[in-house]
């Protein structure tokens, strides 16, 4: 199952690039904001990250919803969180 994670930009690592530094459950992580480039993304929005990658802007609230109804999810919300651990952008 692909899930997608709230995860809140803590820094714009390389604007140019498009990549920026997200917190996912207390785990950082730089990752590609490409997909969002015209959203204007700054520190504390938060986006929904795959593998990587941030799919889309969400708000907070969003988040905390989505957040709470994966981790119901179980074994699939932890393989979610370790595919994003082992998932670095270069």
């Amino acid at each position: 199952m692909c899930l997608g994670i709230p995860g809140r930009v803590v820094e714009i690592v390389d604007a140019e690039q498009s990549l920026a530094k997200v917190d996912v459950n207390g785990v950082r992580r730089v990752i590609s904001v490409r997909l969002l480039a015209d959203e204007g993304l700054v520190v504390d929005d938060w986006v929904l990250v795959h593998v990587g990658f941030a799919m889309s802007k969400i708000d907070e609230r969003e988040a905390q919803l989505t957040l709470d109804q994966v981790k119901k999810m179980g074994a699939d919300y932890l393989n979610e969180i370790d595919a994003f651990n082992s998932s670095q952008i270069a």
